[in-house]
């Protein structure tokens, strides 16, 4: 009797061991056998979740024996397992190619598969972030292969999206609207503010985006999701630590990068810092002699002196430094409901704008500074989501608090001046956000929300005096303390009654209130007002379909409204657009509006060969633009010392906008696969009945990589190429910047085409080291993206080296 008490206890304690090993599993990469970070694991009801280590070991202790399991990460397809059918303790995840599985966020703030979406988005992970190595963010958006990047300087980067850019573009940061009053129509460098080496995730939609974001959504929507903290699953503390480094040649480009997460089981902490140094970016030896620095203008005991270049491939001057800071935290005090609150700041030291300093008057350089001020970014926000409600009016629930700070300046002088003009800008923005998601049936979900901002300006100008220090004021860009307003609600419905087919519609009204003071400025400019009070009232809509008649076909097709309410930019700004021009305030603005319709097809033919092709047509009426005008009569107006002609922004004129793009895959292998690219873009824009080319439409581009992954290592060799745009097909205000452009036979400036051969290499040396090196633009070509003040590197070595502690 003793022995078999005895032998029952020991197949007791057996039994008991093997279950306790087996409730921490390991998950692998099927190709790469590597683990995978980041896996959420949840039940089908969503009450119970989890999330892999950085050696993707997770414990599923909290899930029942006979609990199927959900294992979802972007980069993979979504996988389901009964716990008791997981063997040998691992769980192998097969590589998402082109999103074909892939869980998006941006199309209702909310997770949805891409499947449902009857736009186009674009989906860039952590891995894909970590290969691509991007020093800025607008790099990152570069990458894509459909993200067009123009740059005026280094410390730069202002993305175009289907013929529209800058404030007809919305940029997100975690869910919170990072444009702001003073998005200008001019080029926009907002997006090198955050921190590409804190983004977890990258999401573009391609194309109108107002019914869930509101103004300016009317080209496309760039959102950007931050690292969260992760929690500890067991009772213990969780600590885990990543250093980078990266040098790159072209710009002499010195990084260092340190982040630190702290994980209990209810709180979690994570602190990101990266510090990068640019020195003068060099460009190519093979190319346009047009776009060589020659001279160069220094300063020496306040007088002005032209340098001749010793090296023209030097572009003197623009280095500059950025600094980047983020701390989170987060805290689930129910299996049901999160706290997430975010803190960012972000600076740069001043950062010359580089096609201003290669400006020619009288064949003499013509600004001896033109700097950008400290570009500064403060974000904190609050997120709280309660999931799996029983409340009648939704089952999920996402309430966001944010406020920004922005800081902007602009110093200039002229060669061989003693006086300098400075202009000051500030942005406080406040921002609510109330989303909320219901499943009325089991094809039936609707998503609806509120949303409110509010912006106030200050702004200011002054002349400073480099030989005494004495200042004197004038006027400010903006006027200061202008405000600006945007209430709104929406609603999406969308309809799934079989894997086949999908149905999302939606609407949004949206009431904006700007307010301007010009009397401080009147004393300088002598308006015919003193203030602009402007409400704008609008109501988008969009209707889309998905059908999936087979394996093979996948069709969608949406129609969409946008708009563009006028901010403080628009109405209230005075600037010097280009040599010559001046542009004054205008309280007579009304809001453009964008009509889109769009159709796409995905070829998928086993995962194996996959096409993906989509064509749209944009219609934007009472386009708001710079146009010529007058002040109390005069054409012609003295600003900061100079005869200018008048400008200001005008509902003027109409666009047409239409492209077709295409994306291709080929699986050779499974560790052998082959990716492209192309975008065709065109447009025409009408003002006084006059037809002219838009100025946003970028020529055709694309890139082909051909990539190999197996075991420790991914090796990317691909080709970026760029079609011409003559002088003719340039708009009137690209024509008159020759100082950009190269020259064609007959002296007129144009944009040439070019191409770069690159390849890149990933290998890791040990599980908690990566290496990851780049040499881009093997042949040295000397080029410029369209409309770039700035040539783009040359022959670049890059190396980076990362850590985890």
């Amino acid at each position: 009797m003793k022995y078999s008490v005895k032998h029952t206890l020991l197949i007791l304690l057996l039994l008991v061991s093997s279950v306790l090993s087996a409730q921490n599993i390991k998950i692998l990469d099927t190709n790469t056998n590597l683990p995978i970070v980041g896996v959420a694991l949840y039940n089908k009801a969503q009450t119970k979740t989890a999330i892999s280590n950085l050696d993707g070991i997770v414990s599923i202790t909290n899930f029942n024996a006979k609990e199927t399991i959900y294992f979802q990460h972007i980069a993979y397809q979504l996988k389901s397992l009964k716990k008791n059918s997981i063997k040998n303790e691992i769980v192998y995840l097969i590589d998402n190619q082109l999103g074909l599985e892939e869980v998006v966020l941006s199309a209702s703030n909310f997770k949805q598969n891409l499947k449902d979406i009857p736009k186009k988005i674009l989906a860039v992970s952590q891995d894909q972030i970590t290969i691509n190595n991007p020093q800025t963010s607008a790099d990152l958006l570069e990458s894509t292969g459909q993200v067009y990047v123009q740059k005026s300087q280094l410390g730069g980067g202002s993305p175009m999206i289907r013929g529209f850019s800058t404030n007809r573009l919305l940029i997100t940061v975690d869910g919170v609207r990072m444009n702001n009053a003073i998005f200008r129509g001019g080029n926009l460098q907002n997006v090198i503010s955050i921190d590409p080496l804190s983004i977890d995730k990258t999401e573009v939609l391609l194309g109108a985006g107002s019914t869930i974001y509101g103004s300016d959504a009317i080209g496309g929507v760039m959102s950007f999701y931050t690292k969260k903290p992760e929690l500890s699953y067991s009772d213990s503390l969780q600590v885990t630590a990543n250093t980078l480094v990266r040098y790159s040649t072209a710009n002499q480009e010195k990084t260092g990068h340190f982040d630190l997460n702290f994980g209990l089981k209810k709180w979690a902490f994570l602190t990101n810092i990266t510090y990068t140094d640019f020195e003068d970016l060099r460009m190519g030896s093979n190319g346009p002699n047009e776009y060589l620095r020659p001279e160069y203008i220094i300063t020496n005991n306040n007088e002005d002196y032209i340098i001749s270049n010793y090296n023209p491939k030097i572009q003197k001057f623009t280095g500059y430094n950025q600094l980047n800071l983020m701390q989170k935290i987060k805290f689930i005090p129910k299996d049901n409901l999160d706290f997430d609150f975010g803190l960012f700041y972000t600076t740069t030291s001043n950062y010359p704008r580089y096609d201003r300093l290669i400006r020619y008057r009288a064949n003499t350089l013509r600004s001896a500074v033109w700097d950008y001020g400290p570009q500064r970014w403060l974000m904190s926000n609050l997120k709280i989501t309660k999931k799996n409600s029983n409340s009648s009016l939704y089952d999920n629930v996402k309430t966001t608090v944010a406020y920004q700070f922005f800081e902007e300046s602009r110093l200039d002088r002229d060669y061989q001046s003693i006086f300098k003009n400075v202009r000051e800008e500030q942005v406080n923005a406040i921002s609510f956000n109330l989303d909320l998601e219901k499943d009325l049936s089991e094809a039936s979900y609707l998503f609806y929300g509120l949303e409110y901002i509010y912006n106030k300006i200050n702004s200011k100008g002054f002349t400073l005096n480099i030989e005494d220090n004495s200042t004197t004021n004038t006027v400010s860009r903006y006027p200061d303390g202008a405000t600006w307003q945007s209430a709104a609600a929406y609603v999406n419905y969308k309809y799934k009654p079989t894997k086949k087919f999908v149905l999302q519609t939606g609407l949004r009204y949206n009431h904006i209130a700007q307010n301007s003071d010009f009397t401080s400025n009147n004393q300088y400019l002598n308006l015919p007002f003193n203030t602009a009070n402007i409400d704008a009232d609008a109501l988008t809509a969009s209707a889309g379909i998905t059908w999936l008649p087979n394996q093979i076909l996948e069709w969608k097709f949406n129609l969409s409204t946008a708009f563009r309410a006028p901010n403080i930019d628009d109405v209230g700004k005075v600037f010097d657009s280009e040599p010559g021009s001046v542009v004054v305030p205008n309280n007579n603005l009304k809001s453009e509006y964008a009509y889109n319709g769009e159709l796409g097809l995905k070829l998928n033919f086993d995962k194996t060969f996959v096409l993906d092709m989509a064509t749209y047509y944009t219609y934007l009426d009472n386009a708001l633009v710079r146009r010529n005008g007058d002040l109390n009569g005069e054409t012609e107006i003295i600003y900061d010392g100079e005869l200018s002609n008048v400008q200001s922004i005008q509902n003027a004129s109409k666009s047409w906008i239409y492209g077709f793009e295409i994306g291709a895959l080929l699986k050779l292998s499974n560790s052998l696969k082959l990716t492209s690219n192309y975008n065709f873009i065109g447009g025409t824009e009408t003002t006084d009945d006059i037809e002219v080319p838009v100025r946003h439409v970028a020529p055709s581009f694309g890139n082909t990589h051909i990539i190999f992954s197996k075991d420790k290592i991914k090796i990317d060799g691909f080709v970026n190429y760029n079609n011409a745009l003559s002088f003719s097909q340039l708009a009137p205000s690209e024509a008159s910047k020759d100082y950009i452009y190269a020259l064609d036979e007959n002296g007129n400036p144009y944009s040439p085409s070019w191409y770069t051969l690159n390849l890149r290499t990933q290998y890791n040396l040990t599980p908690k080291a990566l290496l990851t090196a780049a040499l881009e633009n093997i042949t040295d070509q000397r080029y410029k993206t369209y409309s770039s003040g700035i040539a783009a590197p040359g022959r670049n070595l890059i190396v980076s080296l990362k850590y985890t502690l």
